[in-house]
């Protein structure tokens, strides 16, 4: 047990989010497993409040980028703090967003809250950032990059993908491989006396 919590630990210390991704696409089926493991994640009174929209078709790829884009440079121009743009400024990020067209899979997340097809969910934020989580793992662990997005606001990910109010975007995860020559921060992790406290 010891030497499988070990691997697994170290194979989670490898992940990096990608902003550069190569074109080639995924294997067929991959993305679906990963999906069904995220959806194995435990959710409040066990209602599973989550729905992953998975985008692969270029043209809504497309639609998706431009109406993110539109919403970034309006965060970035006149929104975001200083103190918000000083804390990514060393990610070197800004409101240009090709991965969204460049990764072979972007896949969306929505809330999914009471509707005429749906009942009350509880704990809802917690149930689907868990599911997340699992998802995230689950595509590392297939040896695919990933990113996560988080455009604001993101009501107009209902329109792009075609999805009822009830549903709330929660994150965006562009999938795929790292192009070649991507370089990614060289991030270090606080230690695990720093971050676990025990009794």
């Amino acid at each position: 047990m010891r030497a499988a919590a070990m691997d697994f630990a170290e194979l989670m210390a490898s992940r990096r989010s990608v902003r550069e991704f190569s074109r080639d696409p995924v294997p067929d089926g991959v993305i679906e497993q990963a999906v069904r493991t995220a959806a194995s994640a435990p959710s409040g009174a066990h209602v599973q409040p989550w729905r992953f929209v998975v985008i692969t078709d270029p043209q809504r790829k497309r639609r998706l980028r431009e109406a993110a884009e539109a919403e970034e440079y309006e965060f970035y121009h006149r929104r975001a703090s200083a103190q918000w743009l000083d804390a990514i400024a060393r990610f070197g990020t800004d409101w240009h967003k090709p991965f969204l067209t460049d990764a072979p899979a972007v896949i969306v997340v929505f809330e999914v809250h009471q509707g005429p097809n749906s009942p009350k969910p509880y704990y809802v934020k917690e149930s689907v950032g868990i599911a997340v989580g699992f998802l995230l793992a689950a595509l590392h662990h297939a040896g695919l990059a990933t990113l996560t997005h988080t455009p604001s606001p993101m009501r107009f990910l209902n329109e792009v993908c075609e999805r009822p109010p009830e549903e709330r975007p929660y994150l965006v995860v562009p999938v795929g491989y790292p192009a070649v020559g991507t370089r990614v921060p060289d991030l270090v992790r606080k230690p695990l006396e720093e971050v676990m406290v025990r009794y």
